[in-house]
């Protein structure tokens, strides 16, 4: 069973081609200042185009809705990969802010409150939120999961989740949201949202049978993540200070 199909993007149309470019170089602080707001234009116009049409959406569509020509955008990312590449990292980004600010909260509530962030989160970006894993920056993404191990152990250690529950089910029980988001978000939005609360019923007061299989592991996490692709080694988008 499939999802209910989100909107096409309209196809690009040709324009006319760009007017050359003057001879003579602009000052160095205008350009600086037109190439950080055409950098934000386009980053918010990508993040609104790609949650709704998907990333089928075109470079054109996003330039578009930017309010800047397509050579804008490709002058800053080389292909559409790259930008959706950069999208999904500021969503893992802020993710990541969520997490670690949810470690300040009383009585180990911090990981019920992550993980309703994160289910309004791949709803509200379901166009491109499969991107998170396999994620080009994977270190960021192992920092991710630094916070929410330390988070678990929070709810642990309050009583609010069984001890047997291990990292690995609570990465599942994420995946399991975006793939309810993906199955059903264009008609049911906030159809996650009760299989959260029974997920989370069940994580606080059920024992994990004996005969169950293990928990997927950090180093199988990593290889879920990253396939074949080698690991970069510091997360420089977003590492905290």
């Amino acid at each position: 069973m499939t999802g209910h199909a989100r909107p096409k993007a309209p196809a690009p149309t040709a324009g006319p081609a760009p007017a050359a470019a003057p001879e003579q170089d602009p000052p160095a602080r205008p350009l600086r200042r037109d190439a950080v707001r055409n950098h934000r234009l386009v980053i918010e116009a990508a993040r609104e185009v790609l949650s709704e049409f998907g990333t089928d959406a075109s470079m054109e569509l996003i330039a578009s809705r930017a309010g800047v020509g397509v050579g804008t955008v490709y002058r800053r990312f080389p292909n559409k990969e790259a930008l959706v590449d950069e999208i999904a990292g500021l969503m893992l980004h802020e993710l990541t802010e969520v997490a670690r600010s949810s470690l300040t909260l009383p009585d180990g509530t911090g990981l019920e409150r992550f993980l309703r962030v994160i289910g309004s989160s791949l709803a509200e970006h379901r166009g491109y939120a499969e991107k998170l894993v396999g994620h080009s920056k994977t270190a960021c993404v192992e920092l991710l999961r630094d916070r929410v191990a330390e988070l678990l152990v929070q709810a642990q250690e309050s009583g609010r989740i069984a001890a047997g529950v291990e990292l690995g089910d609570i990465m599942a029980l994420i995946w399991g949201l975006r793939g309810i988001v993906e199955t059903s978000g264009a008609v049911v939005p906030d159809a996650w949202r009760r299989q959260l609360d029974i997920q989370l019923a069940g994580l606080r007061a059920a024992e994990v049978p004996r005969d169950s299989p293990p928990a997927v592991t950090r180093a199988q996490l990593r290889r879920i993540g990253t396939g074949n692709r080698t690991s970069d080694t510091e997360c420089t988008h977003g590492a905290e200070s």
